[in-house]
């Protein structure tokens, strides 16, 4: 018979498999983030920096005051760990999940990519390739490569077609990021920019490579629909479907169905079941415990969505946005801008959950506080709105 399970205890099955309710490491550092990442799967990157970049932030939520060079060093350190690709978004993932990503490479090599990217690939190959046999002599490269010089006169080759032909090449798998200067990628060939040992590894055919990266994603989530294992990893639909039902019948992935989910869903053999979760984390609007917001919304019950696009007189709760998850529950929601210039953490505004608690305004100010010790910042700041700002203000 299938399995019922409640939803307090999914919600802790998929707390558990995020990295949640264990204590903190005293002293995190480059051996915790490795572990994390693998733990993961997938870090999702974006370019917005009001708080600090995203990609640190699962690291913080789950480990503390962790040094960020140490995430530095595993994404483009010489002797690094993680690569970067499309994994989720944009990504870095462990580097030994390379060959499990080598099928969406040949996909894209034919097409199989955003749809303007995927016509200049047809259009304009001569170029593309030309653009890797430049690469290939000259050695590393960046975006800015293509950037006109101090008296107009045009990089060795046009900025927005060689940012596109480096686009479509990384996508396509055959340079890749090597390292990053400030947060601008550096890009090699992929064969001289990760390790000869992960070059070597053998190329799994396409069902075996989708197998493992449906597993990955059930033993990250603990818990999940058909939707969460395929959004994961963003998998074609109906390789997902396959893969999901190959995977149960071979007993590793067990379906069981989960009240008030109208979709079946698909439990991790290995998964622990907590009996509770205790702990309290800001998390990044792209963390992979929240960023398919339809399953966070199963989950904890808070419809989240992210608002830098929505014009500001129409956002409900701001620009930049960490849900405060507290225990098992998501009770607050902070939006937080870093004052590099004046040292402050500023919360521009602060609402109240229906899980808030009379205990959420102190545990929100020790994690704030935390917070921003960990960007070198001075203190915190309560200057905007919500419900929770003055409670939040005498806390701090």
């Amino acid at each position: 018979m299938t399995e019922t399970l409640s939803p307090a205890l999914t919600r802790r099955i998929a707390l558990s498999a995020q990295g949640f309710g264990r204590p903190r490491p005293t002293a995190p550092g480059a051996r915790h983030v490795r572990d994390l990442v693998r733990k993961l799967g997938v870090v999702q990157i974006d370019s917005v920096n009001v708080v600090t970049r995203t990609h640190y932030l699962p690291a913080f939520s789950r480990l503390g005051d962790y040094p960020r060079e140490a995430l530095e060093a595993e994404a483009w350190g010489k002797r690094r760990s993680l690569f970067e690709y499309w994994g989720h978004e944009a990504s870095m993932l462990p580097l030994e999940m390379q060959p499990l990503l080598r099928w969406r490479m040949e996909r894209a090599r034919d097409g199989a990519m955003w749809t303007g990217l995927a016509r200049f690939g047809r259009e304009r190959r001569d170029y593309i390739d030309g653009v890797l046999a430049e690469i290939e002599r000259r050695g590393p490269v960046t975006g800015g490569d293509f950037a006109e010089g101090p008296r107009g006169q045009p990089g060795w080759w046009s900025w927005s077609d060689g940012k596109r032909a480096l686009e479509w090449l990384f996508w396509a798998g055959l340079i890749t990021t090597k390292t990053r200067r400030g947060f601008e990628r550096v890009y090699d060939l992929t064969e001289r920019a990760l390790p000869a040992r992960i070059i070597d590894l053998p190329t799994p055919d396409e069902p075996d490579a989708q197998r493992e990266l449906v597993r990955i994603a059930g033993r990250a989530m603990g818990v999940a629909t058909m939707a969460d294992l395929r959004d994961y990893f963003r998998l074609p639909l109906a390789d997902a479907k396959a893969r999901v039902a190959e995977l149960v019948e071979a007993g590793e992935l067990i379906e069981v169905a989960v009240r008030g989910w109208r979709q079946a869903a698909y439990l991790s053999p290995g998964a622990r079941r907590p009996r509770k979760v205790h702990g309290a984390a800001l998390l990044s609007p792209f963390d992979n415990l929240i960023w398919a917001r339809d399953r966070t919304e199963r989950l904890f019950g808070v419809r989240v969505r992210l608002e830098i696009y929505t014009p500001a007189h129409k956002r409900a709760h701001g620009y930049y946005v960490l849900p405060f998850l507290e225990d098992e529950a998501i009770t607050a929601r902070v939006d937080l801008k870093s004052d590099r210039q004046g040292g402050r953490l500023l919360v521009q505004a602060a609402w109240r959950e229906p899980e808030a608690t009379n205990d959420t305004a102190a545990g929100l100010a020790l994690e704030l506080k935390l917070m921003a010790a960990w960007l070198g910042l001075e203190g915190v700041e309560v200057v905007g709105k919500g419900d929770l700002a003055g409670a939040l203000n005498d806390a701090l």
